[in-house]
C-alpha cells in the first residue's frame, strides 16, 4: 500500500525534552513523517533473538599492536563474576554462541580422547596462527554450571576440520571425521548437561577464511552431524539444534549447500563484518552514513530468497557480527557511536526474517557488550537490552519521510498490543521532530475506554490523570561524545551499582497527543501502547 493511500494520521505538536535537563540545542529543527504499515508483519524474530558470542582466543591475540582479549577466553573467563554473571540474567534469556576461528583446532578432553589436552600456543607458521587446543571437561562443567545459573540458551561451534587436509590454496580435502564431536556430545547427555543448538564449523564456507570446504562436502558432514543428533538425543528432549555454516555468505554455495542439507538443518548462519577492518579511519563516517548501512539489506535479502525457494526447511540467523573485524577498534566498537550501527542490524534483520543476531561479542576484543578487563556494559549491552525489553517478535514495514539520517524500524510491542518505533538521529546538527505517524489501518490510537474502567491506574502506567501516555526511551552520549562509553538513558547515566547490580531501564512517560522528538546524534524507542494494528492484535 503506497504512503497516499493511509487513512489514518495522528498529529503531534510538543517538543520534548527531559525533566530538568536541557538538551543539547541543534541549529537546525525538521519535522518528519513515519509510515508503519501494520496489517501484516515483515518478518518475524526468536523470542530470544539477541545473542551474543563467547570466543576462543587467548591474551596473545592482538591486532595492529593491539592486544584486546586479555582474559575474555571460553578457557580463562572469570565465571565468578558478579557483573559478568547479572548482565547475562537481565536477558531472560541471552542466547550465547561458543565459537570463533578456533573452534576448528579444538579437540575436547572426553573419556575417550587419547591426545594430550593442551592449550594453544601461538605459532604463526600454522593455520589460524596457533596450534591445537584442547576443552577440558572440568572446564566444561564450570561453563556447564555457569550457563544454567545465569539462564543463558547456549550454541555451541563444533570443530569442522577435524580429519581433513588443507591444501596449501586453502582447500580442505576430506570428510568430517565427527569421531571427537560425538564422543562430546555423548558427554554432554549422560551428564544431563544442556546445549540448544550445535553449530558445524567457522567460516569455512564460500572462499573461506583460511581454510574452506566444499558445498557438497559440507552438506554431507552437515547430514552426519543431524545423524548423530538425533541418536544421541533419541530419548532426549527438546532436542537441540543442529546450525550452520557460520560462515561469510557467498550466493552460489550457499544455494548448493541449502539444497543439499536436505531437512537436516535447523537454522543457516553467517557472519557480518561490513565495516571493514577495526583499523579503517572511516569506520563512524561509515557508520553514520545511511546509503552505507543500506548495503547490507542486498545480503539479508538474497539469504531469505534463498532460503524461500530451497527444498530445506531452515531459517536465517546472524550467528556472529562484529562490524569492524580483527577485535575492532577502540572508543568506537566499544563506545556510543556502535549503537547506531548494531541497532540498525537489529531492525533490518529483523524486516528479512532473521530469527537470531549474535553479536561479536559477549566479552572480548573491543566490541564486547562488556568491557575487557571489568566486565562494565558498554552501551550497546544497554542498546541491546532495551530492544529486548520492548521490541516484540513482529517486525513491521516502516518507513521516514523527511530527513535521510533517520533511521526508523517497527515491531508489535513485547509489553503490550501497541507498537514499538525505533527511531535513530543520525545527523549532528538537526533536530527531528515526527509531525505525523501515519498507518495503513483505522486502530490507531483505540484508547479501550471500557477496560480502563476496569483497570486500576497504577496497572497501566502510560495511563495518567486520564491521559493516554506513551514511553519513551532516549538514549544519547555523555557530553555528546559519540567515542563515550557511558550512554544516558533520558538524561541519566546507566552505570552499575557498587554490587554490580545492572541498573533500571525506565521510561519517561509523554502524554501520546504531543510528537517525539530525537536530538542530533540520539536514539529513542517509543512504546505506544495504545496503538492497536492488525498484526500484532
Amino acid at each position: 500500500m503506497g504512503c497516499r493511500q493511509i487513512s489514518v494520521i495522528v498529529l503531534f505538536l510538543w517538543v520534548f525534552q527531559f525533566p530538568d535537563k536541557t538538551v543539547v540545542s541543534s541549529a537546525v529543527e525538521e519535522k518528519g513523517t513515519v509510515f508503519v504499515y501494520g496489517r501484516a508483519a515483515v518478518g518475524t524474530i526468536d523470542e530470544d533473538f539477541i545473542c551474543a558470542t563467547l570466543d576462543w582466543w587467548p591474551p596473545q591475540k592482538c591486532d595492529y599492536g593491539t592486544c584486546a582479549w586479555d582474559h575474555a577466553s571460553i578457557l580463562n573467563l572469570d565465571l565468578n563474576n558478579t557483573v559478568l554473571q547479572n548482565a547475562i540474567r537481565e536477558f531472560a534469556p541471552l542466547k550465547i554462541r561458543i565459537g570463533g576461528t578456533l573452534q576448528d583446532l579444538v579437540i575436547y578432553e572426553t573419556p575417550d580422547q587419547e591426545q594430550p589436552c593442551l592449550p594453544f600456543t601461538q605459532n604463526t607458521s600454522l593455520l589460524f596462527g596457533y596450534t591445537q587446543g584442547c576443552l577440558p571437561m572440568r572446564r566444561w562443567n564450570q561453563l556447564n554450571d555457569f550457563f544454567s545459573k545465569t539462564g543463558a540458551k547456549v550454541i555451541f561451534g563444533l570443530n569442522a576440520l577435524s580429519g581433513r587436509s588443507i591444501k596449501p590454496n586453502g582447500e580442505a580435502v576430506g570428510a568430517w571425521d565427527y569421531t571427537n564431536a560425538e564422543s562430546f556430545i555423548r558427554y554432554i547427555v549422560q551428564n544431563n548437561h544442556t546445549v540448544d543448538g550445535w553449530e558445524l564449523g567457522n567460516e569455512l564456507c564460500g572462499s573461506g577464511v583460511g581454510a574452506r570446504v566444499a558445498a557438497n562436502q559440507y552438506a554431507i558432514d552437515t547430514i552426519a552431524l543431524r545423524n548423530i543428533v538425533n541418536r544421541v538425543y533419541k530419548n532426549v528432549s527438546p532436542m537441540p539444534l543442529v546450525i550452520g555454516p557460520g560462515g561469510f555468505f557467498d550466493a552460489a554455495w550457499f544455494t548448493e549447500y541449502l539444497n543439499k542439507t536436505e531437512n537436516s538443518l535447523n537454522a543457516t548462519t553467517r557472519h557480518i563484518y561490513n565495516l571493514g577492518p577495526g583499523v579503517d579511519e572511516h569506520l563512524i563516517e561509515k557508520i553514520l552514513n545511511p546509503s552505507y548501512l543500506d548495503q547490507e539489506a542486498t545480503t539479508f535479502r538474497s539469504l531469505k530468497n534463498i532460503i524461500k525457494i530451497s527444498s530445506t526447511k531452515t531459517v536465517a540467523w546472524v550467528g556472529e557480527a562484529g562490524g569492524a573485524y580483527n577485535s575492532g577498534r577502540n572508543l568506537v566498537s566499544n563506545a556510543f557511536v556502535y549503537s547506531f550501527w548494531y541497532l540498525d542490524q537489529l531492525g533490518m534483520a529483523s524486516v528479512y526474517d532473521t530469527k537470531t543476531y549474535c553479536r561479536q561479542s559477549l566479552i572480548g576484543g573491543n566490541y564486547g557488550l562488556l568491557n575487557t578487563t571489568n566486565f562494565t556494559p558498554n552501551p550497546d549491552y544497554y542498546s541491546a537490552l532495551i530492544w529486548q525489553r520492548v521490541m516484540g517478535r513482529k517486525a513491521l514495514l516502516t518507513s521516514y519521510s523527511g530527513t535521510k539520517k533517520i533511521r526508523s524500524y517497527t515491531h508489535c510491542a513485547r509489553q503490550s498490543k501497541g507498537i514499538t518505533v525505533l527511531l535513530m538521529n543520525l545527523d549532528n546538527n538537526t533536530t527531528v521532530v515526527v509531525a505525523k505517524v501515519e498507518l495503513n489501518n483505522t486502530f490507531s490510537l483505540r484508547h479501550r475506554k471500557s477496560s480502563q474502567r476496569k483497570l486500576a491506574t497504577s496497572e497501566l502506567p502510560w495511563v495518567s490523570n486520564g491521559e493516554i501516555q506513551r514511553e519513551e526511551y532516549h538514549l544519547t552520549a555523555k557530553d555528546g561524545n559519540l567515542h563515550s562509553q557511558t550512554m544516558l538513558l533520558n538524561g541519566n547515566a546507566l552505570q552499575v551499582n557498587s554490587t554490580g547490580d545492572i541498573p533500571p531501564l525506565e521510561p519517561i512517560h509523554v502524554n501520546s497527543t504531543q510528537p517525539i522528538t530525537i536530538a542530533p546524534y540520539s536514539i529513542v524507542f517509543v512504546h505506544m501502547p495504545n496503538v492497536v494494528v492488525p498484526a500484532c492484535a
